[in-house]
C-alpha cells in the first residue's frame, strides 16, 4: 500500500481523546502500514502510549481556550522534516489546523461518528452505530496493577469496584457525593475493595464519598494515580460507576463494566461505548440542559437519583465481563 503518514491533532478532553481511537482503529484498517502520529495535550499522552494503532503522542503544552501562536508555530516547524501525506484535526477549532499547517502538511482535513466520518471518504455520511471493531481499547499493565494493588492495601483476588465522581465540565454532571458515599458502602459490604479515582482537583470529592462509605475497605486515589495507573485499575475493576466524564469513557474502553449517570447530558451524545454498559438517567423535562451549573437551582436530575436505583443498575450488569482486559504487548 502507499505510504501514509498521518499527523492527528486530537481533542483536548481525554474522554473525547479515548473515543478518537475509534478513527485510529478504521485508519489502521483501511492501511495497516499507516504511521499514525497524535499531538495533544500532555495530560492525554498516557492514554495515547495504550493504543497500539498510536505510533508517536506528540505534547502540545497549551491550556483550554489558549491561542498559544509561538508554541504551535514551533511545534509546527519542528515537525516539517517528518513529511506527513496528510492531517487531520479533530478539534473544530480553527487555531487546531495552526500545527499541521507551520508543518506545511499538504492535505488538512477539518464525538465519535463525526471521528470515524473524518477516517472514510470524503461525502460519506457518518455511520448510524460504531462496529464492534472500532470501539476504542485501551491496552493495560498486570505488573503495574500488581504494584498499585501493593501500594493501595488493595486484596489480591478481591473483588474491585471503581467509582469516578467528578466531572470537570461543570457540577450538573455529577452525581451527589452523598449518594456516592451510599452507594460506595453497599459495594464494600459485597466484600469487594472500593477505589475512588480522579484528578487532584477532585481530591476533595473523593473524601466525601469515602467518609459517607465509611468503611476502610473504600480508598480516596484522586490525584495519587496517574492516568496510566487509572486504566490498568479499571481493567481489572469487576464494575465502574461514573458520571458523563472523560473517565467514563477511560472505564469503557479499558474494559470495565460501566454504569454510566447523567445530568445535564445526554447518553444520545456521548454514551460509554462498551456493550457491558447500563445507562442511568431521570430524563426530567428540563433535561438534557447541558449547562455546567444547574440554570433551576434545584439540579433535580442528579438529586432525585438515588443510590439504590443506580444500585439496581449495578446489578442489571451481572458484573460480568463480555471480554478479558487487552495486555499491554512487551
Amino acid at each position: 500500500m502507499a505510504e501514509d503518514k498521518v499527523l492527528i491533532v486530537g481533542p483536548s478532553w481525554v474522554g473525547d481523546m479515548v473515543m478518537a481511537q475509534a478513527l485510529y482503529k478504521l485508519l489502521r484498517s483501511e492501511n495497516p502500514a499507516a504511521e499514525l502520529h497524535v499531538v495533544a495535550p500532555p495530560w492525554s499522552l498516557p492514554v495515547l502510549q495504550r493504543m497500539p494503532e498510536v505510533a508517536r503522542g506528540i505534547a502540545l503544552d497549551v491550556g483550554h481556550g489558549e491561542l498559544g501562536l509561538r508554541r504551535r508555530r514551533a511545534l509546527g516547524r519542528r515537525l516539517r522534516s517528518q513529511r506527513y501525506t496528510r492531517a487531520i484535526v479533530l478539534p473544530r477549532s480553527a487555531k487546531a489546523a495552526l500545527v499541521p499547517w507551520f508543518a506545511k502538511v499538504p492535505w488538512i482535513d477539518q464525538t465519535v461518528k463525526r471521528f470515524v466520518a473524518l477516517g472514510q471518504p470524503r461525502g460519506s455520511p457518518p455511520p448510524e452505530s460504531l462496529p464492534a471493531a472500532l470501539q476504542p481499547r485501551l491496552e493495560n499493565d498486570p505488573s503495574n496493577l500488581e504494584r498499585l494493588r501493593s501500594q493501595h492495601g488493595l486484596r489480591a483476588g478481591t473483588p474491585l469496584a471503581a467509582l469516578m465522581p467528578g466531572a470537570e465540565y461543570g457540577a450538573a454532571k455529577r452525581w451527589p457525593a452523598a449518594h456516592y458515599g451510599a452507594l460506595a458502602a453497599e459495594l464494600a459490604g459485597g466484600d469487594r475493595d472500593v477505589v475512588v479515582l480522579g484528578s487532584a482537583k477532585e481530591r476533595a470529592i473523593g473524601e466525601a464519598v469515602v467518609a459517607g462509605a465509611r468503611d476502610p475497605r473504600v480508598r480516596n486515589l484522586c490525584g495519587v494515580t496517574s492516568l496510566a495507573d487509572v486504566v490498568d485499575l479499571l481493567a481489572a475493576a469487576e464494575v465502574a460507576i461514573s458520571n458523563d466524564s472523560g473517565l467514563l469513557h477511560v472505564a469503557a474502553a479499558a474494559g470495565a463494566p460501566v454504569v454510566a449517570i447523567y445530568g445535564s447530558s445526554s447518553p444520545q451524545f456521548t454514551p460509554p461505548l462498551t456493550a457491558t454498559s447500563a445507562v442511568v438517567s431521570l430524563a426530567l423535562e428540563c433535561s438534557p440542559c447541558f449547562a455546567r451549573e444547574c440554570p433551576l437551582k434545584h439540579l433535580r436530575c442528579l438529586n432525585d437519583l438515588t443510590p439504590a436505583t443506580v444500585w439496581r443498575a449495578v446489578e442489571s450488569l451481572g458484573a460480568q465481563r463480555v471480554a478479558p482486559p487487552v495486555e499491554r504487548r512487551p
